[in-house]
């Protein structure tokens, strides 16, 4: 059985304590430095913020800092709990982002970091996700798309990989399919001695390409402004790590 029908909602199952236990220390400047590219491309402090998907709220803990408004939305209650103990006076929702539980225009700003797009099992799933910020979004209200360079994924995929998680071995294999237009990562997990792995969780991304992400943006009624392949600002290209779309509502 393939892992696309095995695991088609992964996520529900992936980013829980396991997940903080295996990557306990994401980037704290790597978030800054997503934060400046956002305000430095928008120009003036804008209002209300949604930071969709927003994980353990590391960049939510930015826009605090700056003294800025923003509420966390994300599926994942262990992560959202993680944000609350990060800082208490985030302001955190528990939803699905095909499903936003906000009223039209409620935002002037929705940013989506670090690949927290494409994880659906169709296409038409990650295109209502758009459609939904689009709504959400006040008129001429910012967006951030922070997406990874499919070709250079595709290009540079590391088939496997073995490292130590205190006294865990964690395997990563990672796969193309349906003919290279997404990405699976399957994470073995293998206690002391053991030979079988004691927990498999999965990640699976859609590979939009520059042109595929922007014509989506186009028909959800988002305008790309900018490009940008790194957080530094960096010009978009084929060897860098990220393409990063700014824009705003049509």
């Amino acid at each position: 059985m393939s892992t696309s029908s095995r695991a088609p909602e992964w996520y529900r199952a992936w980013f829980g304590e396991e997940y903080l236990a295996l990557y306990p220390h994401r980037d704290a400047e790597e978030a800054e430095a997503a934060v400046d590219l956002v305000l430095r491309s928008f120009g003036s402090a804008p209002g209300t913020i949604l930071d969709l998907a927003c994980g353990a709220g590391r960049h939510m803990a930015e826009f605090e800092r700056r003294g800025l408004r923003a509420i966390g939305l994300d599926l994942s209650s262990t992560l959202l709990q993680q944000a609350h103990s990060r800082d208490a006076r985030l302001l955190l929702v528990q939803g699905d982002m095909r499903y936003l539980p906000f009223a039209d225009a409620s935002f002037r700003v929705v940013v989506n970091f670090f690949t927290s797009f494409g994880y659906f099992a169709e296409p038409e799933e990650d295109a209502q996700v758009l459609t939904e910020i689009r709504r959400i979004l006040q008129p001429g209200g910012c967006f951030a798309l922070d997406f990874l360079n499919a070709e250079r994924v595709r290009s540079g995929l590391v088939s496997e990989d073995e490292r130590s998680v205190g006294d865990r071995r964690v395997i990563q294999k990672r796969r193309l399919e349906a003919d290279g237009t997404v990405v699976v990562k399957e994470i073995l997990i293998l206690c002391p001695g053991q030979r079988e792995p004691e927990t498999t969780h999965y990640e699976r991304v859609r590979l939009y390409s520059p042109p595929e992400l922007e014509e989506l943006l186009h028909q959800a009624g988002l305008e790309p402004e900018h490009t940008f392949g790194d957080y530094s600002g960096a010009p978009a290209c084929a060897d860098c790590p990220r393409y990063i779309l700014l824009g705003h509502a049509v």
